[in-house]
């Protein structure tokens, strides 16, 4: 989801690539207390990976996800075709609306996607009931830094600048600072933000790149610039491909 709307991606690649994101679902899942029976918003479910993690613990509850990517609802209805306690909703969690309030909402590796947090922090706050959770953690302040100066020196190339100029609107790496306030203005309270640095090494370099670093990039490009610009990025970065994360954590409750 950027300033220019959101975008899709290649779901398939993604789910068969995102186990750093899962692991981080995991450790995200470990913060969340639940009871069993919870209705819980999975606020940019993907393609289900953590979904699933979230519905094995509310054996009598239900999980509402969301994503604005088309490609991704597609392959999670398809991961969840016979299970009716997950209902998928293709939509941009900026115009979020639910017939009924959610006890929790559980979100990993979105939210640095959407580029207006405090609209977005209001949503959720109004899918939630009287003391609902709020569990989170998405890219923060510097995450990604030495990728992102390697990838916008390749970005300079005479031969991909004219095409890429404004795609760092794209994301929105947020401090704890400006996050803690923004929740407590959206009227959020019990407010935790903290950053945690996660460094990733992935198995499968080039597609991940593809599917979860650069997707942005390689839309405006033309097709025939896909190739030669992923090329020079990897040619550009350290070997093996070692990416330096920084996580946002995010705890709050809607009083109640």
């Amino acid at each position: 989801m950027t300033a220019a709307g959101p975008r899709d991606w290649d779901a398939a690649t993604y789910d068969r690539v995102a186990a750093p994101q899962e692991s981080w679902a995991r450790e995200l899942l470990d913060r969340l207390p639940l009871e069993g029976d919870e209705s819980v918003l999975d606020a940019g479910c993907a393609s289900g990976r953590a979904t699933r993690l979230l519905l094995a613990r509310l054996p009598r509850g239900r999980v509402i996800g969301v994503d604005a990517s088309r490609s991704m609802i597609e392959v999670a209805r398809h991961a969840f075709a016979d299970e009716p306690r997950v209902e998928l909703l293709l939509g941009d969690l900026l115009d979020l609306e639910l017939a009924e309030p959610v006890d929790a909402v559980f979100s990993n590796a979105t939210f640095h996607w959407i580029i207006d947090h405090q609209r977005l922090f209001e949503r959720l706050f109004a899918t939630l009931g009287p003391g609902g959770r709020l569990e989170a953690q998405c890219g923060g302040q510097d995450n990604v830094a030495e990728f992102l100066r390697t990838v916008g020196a390749v970005s300079g190339d005479a031969r991909f600048a004219p095409y890429l100029r404004g795609v760092a609107d794209t994301w929105h790496f947020a401090s704890v600072s400006n996050t803690h306030d923004r929740l407590r203005r959206a009227g959020f309270a019990e407010v935790e933000c903290w950053l945690e640095p996660r460094t990733v090494s992935p198995p499968e370099p080039r597609e991940y790149l593809r599917s979860v670093c650069l997707g942005p990039h390689l839309e405006l490009l033309p097709a025939g610039l896909r190739e030669p610009f992923l090329n020079a990025v990897l040619e550009s970065s350290l070997r093996p491909l070692t990416l330096d994360y920084v996580r946002l954590n995010i705890s709050a409750r809607r009083p109640g």
